[in-house]
This record gives structure tokens, C-alpha cells and sequence, in this order.
């Protein structure tokens, strides 16, 4: 095929790629599986896909869609060309608010769609636990639901027109027809007339209809996507007396990309939900008793009612960005019911909790039923929203299996269900995993299985197999609305009968004669324990790493903790950092997961001796500004910022050190040196001539400007002045309290004012002051992979702080990548482990020093000025994964007239050097224009910007103009003295 690839890159309308680093990122999705595709194709128009369907029949080879890539059973993976619509298709064509209809492209992201109809008082009901990535293409594909689908229903309720590129490469739409209509497309001589009589001619036989009726999900189950969705075209005017109009879109909702290429999508849209909502959570010592409340529950008129279990909750407990959520839960319930109410008055919104309450307490299962309001509703529904990608944060081979997770039952049978599941569990001695859209009948049950072991792998056919059977028993659908991909295609003709089985393959081959269409998945399906993601069994590889990664047990075990769930492909649209190339290029290449899968990929694969030693590797980091954005916001914690330290430092034992890398790694000597003649060295830095100098040999851009050197560090201020500076601002009210003012490398040689403010700010609020001016927190070499140098300057810091630093007398630092590397780094490459621990546990920004103090009543506005002043506040990455930037608002909100507000960005750009280096230039600053740029532009002219990183305010400053000052100057200038 290599050939036949070549010539069609060549004409072919989009990107196109064969490349190892490609194939490799999309061999796998949010499932346990794992295919090597021949090529991945980014198609820019529909001209696109109309080739590549061609080229497909013509050579033989199949084309699997994909856009978020976030399936769970294993719909995006496949051996043929993946079709990565994501990029591209992601119009919103038109909107008739009359008719309350959109008309979209695949790629538009589901939340995204919502933020757009909002000022129309619209919105698309379903809502998947990934809403914030998740594209329309994609709910289509599977026939999604989500939270809100007991009042919503699902996509294929809201399916009207389709616009798909068939199998012989012709343009056609679905939309709903009359019986005429649809009559008279079965005398078309063409693949569509060939459908529509197809589709004619086996449903018009009332043995077949029957035959459906008897062997498919109860119909009162409105999540069923078990195979195709025949028994949604029955009672239509051609099929019966009946007066709904027939449309094929509802087929090919849930058909998984097999039956046709969809390039456009329109949708009926339902009005914006009540106004007011109240949540009751309510709390079970049991499952069973929880279980028992669902039905009573739902004789209210509930907007979502979800479970979790005590599983997802415990997971939670562990999660930096999550154990805030748990604030309403009460002591260690085994499982949780999530009831909300919604009306449009605050009057008849009470009514409701009331008699919910009351339905509650005559049941008498419950222990608690907090009710939740405000935003306090979207925490509680976060939590449960993170249950999958926590889950995923399992330490170790053991994992919570997506297999039989997509069962649905009727409501009254969801009792008896469960309780002969839990034996099923028993059985098998597995400890199962409950979280649910219970209302809807549908609880994600997740076996805990090694897929690394043959003993793992037979269970989970075993369990999978057993389920089945039992969801057949109670005429269940075994897929709800994660579809049935690999993972359960081959239960269908269990779940639907041999001849209902035989229907679905004669559809297919009238649609699809050569199979080219995402094959394996529905219809003779690929087996479901074959292909795993891993080699059963395997030898596995010995990796040493510099960096302890013990605690994911080793790095190719933290790579292999990102299960696929995409979190990071949402958008800047979205809250939060993650992923901040993605934002700016939208390729896949640059998120998290690309690069978790492409480590696991070569750390297991590749046979080199040093085995980080890969050009794959090179390119997936390229663009991976170190933000530490997943260490956080991703569910599963996958810190790739640390695994690039790593990988940078293994392939430099192999290929050696650039001299731009050595020139910012080793920069604080540098700057150390510049400090002894910082005009000479400022006129170097600035002049035109000797500027581009500089920057040609360092490999900097030639628009980014050169920090300046302090005129004077703060070493030599405070070695010059300390006496008289301690005396100015001294108070006659001392705090009893000494701090560690630790002045990190930036801080002393570039941001010497900054680095003295705070000594003044600390020493004017009564602390005693104690300055460690003398120490390289090792950032830079940390960022570049210079770790044997990095380890011993942490060997060195923890050696000279140890003594020093206790609960008593806190280390507090300035520059947020310099001081937070105590509490990240530090852990990992420091000898003296116990040591290192102990200060991480004592170490503090000096926001978070000084809102603490705040808090405790030590400091006070009193202290502070009268004067008004809007403050617009940017926080480092590093304070949004591993702090708050709450401290910042706090102290700056001290002061009694000043009114900050936090601009809501991501990550400014800059990223340490990443943002001067001239091929990472144009990406820098486009993530800057995402969100913070224009947010800092329309602040008035006497409107503070505060950063607290360097890099940031240098950022801000390249990119808008504008002088950003610290926070910590901001709350100095506003100090009575």
C-alpha cells in the first residue's frame, strides 16, 4: 500500500499521515483496546472524505471516523486509514430558533454548541460525562444520553437530517419522509434506492416484526443501542397505522460509523431548562437501599438522577482537584443518589424538594439528604462526571474494565438486576465498580481485571459473557449508550436472537457491499479479548529512570494511567489549563494523551538499550510546555510535565545538549554574571545590533524581547540596606512568627523589586524575616533535562534546608515554578527522601503564607489603604495545579476598596523558555491570544495586571504592552507604613 498512500497524499484534500508517531497515537481510544491503523487522515472538507471513500473501495481498505476519540468499547480503533474529523468539521452551519434547529458538522464540541445557543434560550438535552470534548459527530455515532436524558431522551430523539457520504462515494441525506416519500425512493436505481428497498422489503413482513418485538430491549428502555436500531422504524406510516413520518437518521444514530460517513448533522433542540434547581443527595449504607429509592424517586419529576458508589467516592479522596467537591458528603456512604429538581419559580421549586424529602423519609433507606443549590450542584455533578478518569488513577496493573458498564433495565427490575449482579461479582471475587444514570435504568459496572494476565483476560470474557446473559434475561439492552464497539458487538445475536442478528448483516451489506466502514464493529465483530491494549503475559521492560516515579510504579506505569478519556482535548473554550498546545493547534499530537500513548508505545516496544532514545518520542514532547496542567485537571493524574523531564534527560545521554538548551538550563549562572555588570549586560540585551546577536546564537525568536538584569540583585540591596530597610518598616506590633523568605534565582538577578517587596511587605506585617538568597531552586536545569545537576542542587537545598525549615518556620517563595519545584521535584529527586517530604510539607507561596494569616487573624485591611483600584489577576500554571488562585484573590481582595477579579486563562504561553525558543515562537503567542491577551486589553489603562510568574508578566508584556506586577507589589504599595 506504501505506494498507493504516497500518490494519494499527493492530491488529497487535507492532512495525511503513515508515520509510526501517528499511527501509534491513534491505535487506541478510551477502551482496552488497541489497532494499528495504515494511516490517519485529517479530511479539511467533504471533498476530503468523498476521496478517501473512493480510495477506500478502490484498494480494499476500510475507514474508521473518529472525533474526540473518547469511545469506550473500542469504536475508533481499527486497522484501516482513521478519519480524524475533529480538526476541521467543526462549523455551526445555521440556526432556525422558529423551528428550534441547528445544522452542524460533526466536529463541534457538545458544550461548545450549548454556549452558542444560550443567548437563544436553547440547548442539544444530551450530556455525557465528557461534554466539554465530545463532539456531535461522535454522540451520533453512538447514540449518546447522559444525565439528562430522563428529560431530554437521547441523540436519536434529537436526530432530524442527516448528510452522509455513502459507500460509492454519493452524497446523500436522511430526513424524515412520508410513506410516499419513502416509496418512491425504492425505485431509485442507485445505492440509495437499493437501501430503501432493502429496508422495505425485509420490515414490511410481519414475522420480522415480530421477531424484533420479541427478542429486542423492552421498549420502555429508552437507552438501548444494541445493534442497529431496526425497532425504531417500525411504527412509522410505512410499516404500520401509524401517523409518525419514517427517517433513517434514527438507524444510523448508534450505528458506529458502519453504515455511512456523516458531514453534517441537524438537530432538534428542546428550550433552556428552569430557571431554579435545587440537588438532594441523598446517602445509603447500602446499594440495595439505594437501588430500592430509584423508583420512588422517580415518581418526582426529576431532571437527573445519578448514582455513585463508594468506590468513585474513595477514588475522589486522592484527587487534588477533586476532595474540594466532597463537601457535601457525610461520613462513608456506600453509595449516593444525585436527585435534582428544576423549576421556574423559587415558590414551586421548595413544593418539589419538600415532597421529595417526604417520598425520601417514608422510604426510610437513607441516612442523609443534604440539598445542594447553586453552584454547589455543578460540584456534586463534577464529581460524579470524574468517576471514569479517576477510576484510571487505579495504581498498578488492576483496573476498572469498560465491558459491561453500558447496561439498561427497566426501572423495576433494576433491584433484582443488580442483586443478581453483586452475586455474579461474588462469584467471581471481583469488588465491582456503581455509578450510574440510575433513573434511566443504567448503572456502569466495572469489573477490576489485570488485561496484563491470561487469568484477567478469561474473566473478562467470563464476566462479560455472564452479564450478557443476565441483561438478555431481563430483556435488557446490553449497550445503554457507550455503544457496542468491539467490546460487546460479538454478544449481539445473544441479545437480539440469530435472526434478528442475520437482519442487521443483510443492512449492512446493502449499505456497505465492500465493508469499508468501520468493519469488526456491530456486525461480524472482531472478538472482544483479542487486540487488547497490552500483551498478555508480557516480559516487562526495565526501565531506570533518574526520577523516582515510584509512585505510579515506575514511568511506563504512569504513562499507561491514561485510559483515552480525552480530558485534554478539551478546548480554551473550556475551564482550565490543559492542554495548552491542543488549544492552539488542535492536534492530537499535543495533548496529554498523545503523548502518554506514544511513551507507552515506545518505552514497551522499542528494543534500543536506551529505550527514550526516539525521534516519536522528540516530536510528541516538542510542543509540551511543562505546564503541569495534567497533574492536575487530568483525571488520572498523568503527569507528562514530570515524564518529559525524564525523557529529555535520557535522550540527551544519547544525542547530547544543544547549546540554546545548555543556554537557558544554565541560565542562572548567566544571570548571576550579568549581575555584576547589569547596565553593560542591559545594553547588550536591548541594543538592535548585539540584541539579534544574542538572540540568533540562543535560538530566540527575534520579536521576543530580552529580560533585563537588575540593576542591583537583591542579594547586594539587602546586603547594602537591610538595617535601615528592617527599621523603616518595622511595627510596634510584632507577629510571633519567623519565616524563611526563600529568593529564588529569577527573583534575585531579574526581579530583584519583586524579591524586596516581599521582604518589606513580611517584615511591615510584623514577621521576623530570615532571607535564603544563596540557593538555585533548579527549575531551569529541571525543564531542559539536565537532571544530574538538578539532583544535585536539590541534594544541596535539602541538605542546607532541612534543619531550617520546620511548621514553626515555614519556607515561602516568590516565583511559583522556582518555590513549587519543594513540592513537586523535589519529591522525586532528592536522596533523602524523609528530608525532602518534610520541607515539601512546609513549604508555601507566599500567597498562600499570607491568605492563611488572613484567615487566622493576623492580618487585617486595617493594615492597608483606603485607595480604589481594580486588579485584573493572571496566575501561573504551576499555582493552578499544585494551588489555588484563590490565595491570590484573596490578599489582593484585602485591601478594603481594591476589587480584583481572576481573568480566566489558561496558560499565558510563555512557559519558561519554551515561549522565547524561536520554533515554539508563533504557538506562544497564539495561546496567549486564546484568552489572556484579549482579556488584558480591554482592562482600562489604570486597571492593575497582576502575574506572579516571570515568565508570565514577560508574556504579558511581549504580547499586549502592558507592565503586569506581582501581586505580592501590588499589596506592598497598598501597606500603610
Amino acid at each position: 500500500m506504501e505506494k498507493q498512500f504516497q500518490d494519494f497524499q499527493k492530491i488529497f484534500n487535507g492532512e495525511f499521515f503513515t508515520d509510526s508517531l501517528h499511527t501509534s497515537m491513534y491505535a487506541t481510544d478510551a477502551s482496552v483496546y488497541r489497532k494499528i491503523p495504515k494511516a490517519v487522515a485529517y479530511p479539511l472538507n467533504e471533498r476530503g472524505i468523498k476521496q478517501l471513500v473512493t480510495f477506500a473501495e478502490t484498494n480494499g481498505i476500510s475507514l474508521i471516523p473518529r472525533t474526540a476519540g473518547t469511545s469506550l468499547a473500542g469504536q475508533c480503533v481499527g486497522n484501516g486509514i482513521v478519519v480524524d474529523v475533529s480538526k476541521h468539521f467543526t462549523k455551526i452551519i445555521s440556526l432556525d430558533t422558529e423551528k428550534r434547529t441547528v445544522t452542524l458538522q460533526p466536529g463541534v464540541i457538545r458544550d461548545e454548541l450549548n454556549t452558542y445557543l444560550k443567548p437563544f434560550n436553547l440547548f442539544f438535552g444530551p450530556n455525557t460525562s465528557t461534554s466539554n470534548r465530545c463532539m456531535i459527530g461522535g454522540m451520533v455515532g453512538n447514540n449518546s444520553s447522559g444525565t439528562t436524558s430522563i428529560q431530554y431522551g437521547v441523540t436519536r430523539d434529537k436526530v432530524l437530517k442527516l448528510k452522509t457520504v455513502l459507500s460509492d462515494g454519493k452524497e446523500v441525506f436522511f430526513e424524515p419522509l412520508s410513506k410516499e416519500d419513502f416509496l418512491y425512493k425504492t425505485q431509485m436505481d442507485s445505492l440509495e434506492g437499493r437501501i430503501y428497498k432493502t429496508l422495505y422489503n425485509e420490515l414490511i413482513s410481519e414475522e420480522t416484526r415480530q421477531e424484533i418485538q420479541k427478542e429486542f430491549p423492552k421498549p420502555e428502555i429508552h437507552r438501548r443501542n444494541t445493534g442497529y436500531a431496526v425497532d425504531s422504524l417500525l411504527e412509522t406510516s410505512v410499516f404500520g397505522d401509524f401517523n409518525e413520518k419514517i427517517n433513517l437518521c434514527k438507524l444510523l444514530c448508534g450505528s458506529e460509523g458502519t453504515l455511512a460517513f456523516t458531514t453534517e448533522i441537524t438537530l432538534q433542540l428542546d428550550p433552556l431548562p428552569p430557571q431554579y434547581t435545587a440537588m438532594v443527595a441523598t446517602h445509603y449504607d447500602t446499594l440495595e437501599a439505594c437501588l430500592s429509592d430509584v423508583i420512588i424517586a422517580m415518581q418526582h419529576n426529576l431532571h437527573t438522577c445519578e448514582m455513585m458508589d463508594s468506590v468513585i467516592l474513595d477514588c475522589t479522596k486522592k484527587s487534588k482537584t477533586y476532595k474540594p467537591y466532597r463537601f457535601f458528603v457525610k461520613g462513608s456512604p456506600k453509595a449516593i443518589l444525585l436527585l435534582e429538581l428544576k423549576s421556574n419559580s423559587e415558590e414551586d421549586l421548595k413544593k418539589q424538594v419538600e415532597a421529595l424529602l417526604k417520598s425520601l423519609k417514608v422510604s426510610n433507606h437513607s441516612y442523609h439528604s443534604p440539598v445542594l443549590m447553586g453552584n454547589e450542584i455543578e460540584m456534586a455533578l463534577e464529581l460524579r462526571k470524574a468517576g471514569l478518569g479517576l477510576l484510571g488513577n487505579m495504581v498498578g496493573d488492576r483496573k476498572a474494565v469498560a465491558c459491561i458498564e453500558d447496561t439498561a433495565v427497566s426501572l423495576e427490575d433494576l433491584p433484582e438486576y443488580i442483586k443478581e449482579f453483586s452475586a455474579l461479582m461474588e462469584k467471581y471475587g471481583q469488588e465491582a465498580v456503581y455509578y450510574a444514570h440510575a433513573g434511566a435504568g443504567e448503572l456502569h459496572l466495572r469489573p477490576i481485571l489485570n488485561l496484563k494476565e491470561k487469568e484477567g483476560v478469561a474473566y473478562f470474557r467470563k464476566i462479560t459473557t455472564d452479564v450478557a446473559l443476565l441483561c438478555k434475561k431481563y430483556k435488557g439492552s446490553f449497550s445503554g449508550e457507550h455503544g457496542d464497539g468491539i467490546v460487546r458487538a460479538e454478544f449481539i445475536p445473544l441479545m437480539i436472537g440469530e435472526k434478528n442478528y442475520e437482519l442487521l448483516k443483510r443492512i449492512k451489506a446493502v449499505f456497505d457491499p465492500q465493508n469499508i466502514f468501520n468493519p469488526g464493529k456491530i456486525v461480524n465483530a472482531f472478538k472482544m479479548d483479542e487486540s487488547l491494549r497490552y500483551k498478555i503475559d508480557r516480559d516487562e521492560p526495565i526501565i531506570e529512570t533518574l526520577m523516582d516515579f515510584s509512585d505510579s510504579e515506575g514511568i511506563l506505569r504512569l504513562a499507561e494511567k491514561c485510559n483515552g478519556s480525552g480530558d485534554c482535548r478539551k478546548t480554551a473554550e473550556a475551564a482550565g489549563a490543559m492542554c495548552p498546545s491542543y488549544h492552539a493547534t488542535k492536534n492530537e499530537k499535543d495533548t496529554t494523551r498523545a503523548r502518554a500513548n506514544a511513551l507507552r508505545e515506545v518505552l514497551t516496544n522499542n528494543e534500543a538499550a536506551n529505550k527514550f532514545n526516539s525521534k516519536e518520542l522528540k516530536e510528541v514532547f516538542d510542543l509540551c510546555l511543562s505546564c503541569k496542567a495534567c497533574a492536575s485537571e487530568c483525571p488520572s493524574n498523568v503527569d507528562i510535565s514530570t515524564a518529559k523531564a525524564e525523557f529529555l534527560y535520557q535522550y540527551n545521554k544519547a544525542n547530547g545538549v544543544s547549546f540554546s538548551n545548555k543556554l537557558f538550563g544554565k541560565s542562572t549562572k548567566l544571570n548571576k554574571m550579568a549581575s555584576n555588570f547589569p547596565k553593560v549586560s542591559n545594553w547588550f540585551f536591548s541594543n538592535g545590533f548585539t540584541s539579534k546577536m544574542i538572540k540568533n546564537i540562543g535560538g530566540i525568536h527575534q520579536n521576543r524581547s530580552l529580560p533585563k538584569i537588575s540593576i542591583k540583585s537583591f542579594s547586594k540591596s539587602i546586603q547594602s540596606n537591610k538595617n535601615q530597610i528592617v527599621k523603616k518598616y518595622s511595627v510596634e506590633k510584632k507577629i510571633n512568627k519567623n519565616v524563611l523568605l526563600f529568593v529564588d534565582e529569577f527573583s534575585n538577578y531579574l526581579d530583584a523589586e519583586i524579591a524586596l517587596d516581599s521582604f518589606l511587605l513580611l517584615t511591615g506585617l510584623g514577621y521576623t524575616v530570615t532571607v535564603i538568597d544563596t540557593l538555585d531552586s533548579g527549575r531551569a536545569l529541571i525543564s531542559k533535562g539536565l537532571l544530574d545537576e538538578a539532583k544535585r542542587e536539590t541534594n544541596s537545598n535539602v541538605l542546607f534546608l532541612k534543619e531550617k525549615v520546620s511548621k514553626e518556620v515555614p519556607l515561602i517563595g516568590i516565583e511559583p515554578s522556582a518555590i513549587l519545584s519543594f513540592r513537586d521535584e523535589y519529591l522525586r529527586l532528592a536522596d533523602d527522601k524523609p528530608s525532602a517530604k518534610h520541607i515539601s510539607k512546609h513549604t508555601f507561596l507566599i500567597e498562600e503564607f499570607l491568605a492563611a494569616e488572613i484567615e487566622n487573624g493576623n492580618i487585617s485591611e486595617s493594615q492597608f489603604t483606603l485607595d480604589e483600584k481594580q486588579i485584573k489577576i493572571h496566575t501561573h500554571c504551576h499555582q493552578k495545579s499544585m494551588s489555588n488562585q484563590k490565595v491570590t484573590f484573596d490578599i489582593l481582595n484585602l485591601p478594603k476598596n481594591y476589587k480584583p477579579t481572576i481573568i480566566t486563562s489558561g496558560c499565558c504561553g510563555m512557559a519558561g523558555s519554551f515561549g522565547y525558543e524561536k520554533e515554539h515562537y508563533d504557538v506562544s503567542m497564539k495561546i496567549g491570544e486564546l484568552k489572556l491577551f484579549p482579556a488584558v486589553r480591554k482592562t482600562a489603562e489604570d486597571t492593575f495586571i497582576s502575574a506572579n510568574g516571570t515568565s508570565c508578566r514577560h508574556q504579558i508584556l511581549d504580547g499586549t504592552g502592558r507592565i503586569a506586577l506581582h501581586p505580592i507589589t501590588i499589596l506592598k504599595r497598598a501597606l500603610i507604613i
